[in-house]
């Protein structure tokens, strides 16, 4: 048997708004904008080249849904970006308004920062020691 994470949904307050930060601040990929009705959207967006999980935007409409936008996991860090590169990234995730919460460390996995995304939502920005 071989299975796979497909995608996560995101709780977000606008769709625009967030598709402008995953692609313009975080340079991922808009794989998919199909209108579902007037005011729900199918909305996906992954890292450029990536071939793991997507994002999927979904806009939070009830009450208690938009009080999880931001905090979808009790302030503990939520999504897990991998790069091959954390000092490049960073110093281009900062020069475009990221904040990171926690600068750049040596663990024993690899070098990890954690910054917050549009909402708030935290994330383990990471290079690993793997080869």
């Amino acid at each position: 048997m071989h299975q796979q994470i497909g995608q996560l949904a995101l709780l977000v307050d606008d769709y625009d708004e967030a598709i402008a930060f995953y692609t313009q601040k975080l340079s991922f990929e808009l794989l998919e904008d199909t209108p579902l009705s007037e005011s729900k959207r199918w909305v996906v967006v992954a890292p450029e080249g990536g071939s793991g999980c997507c994002l999927l935007l979904a806009k939070a409409t009830t009450a208690e849904q938009k009080s999880r936008v931001g905090n979808q996991t009790g302030g503990r860090v939520f999504l897990f970006l991998y790069t091959d590169d954390l000092m490049r990234d960073y110093v281009a995730m900062q020069a475009v308004g990221i904040s990171f919460v926690r600068k750049p460390t040596t663990e024993p996995y690899g070098l990890v920062a954690v910054f917050q995304d549009l909402y708030g939502n935290l994330w383990d920005f990471i290079q690993t020691n793997k080869k």
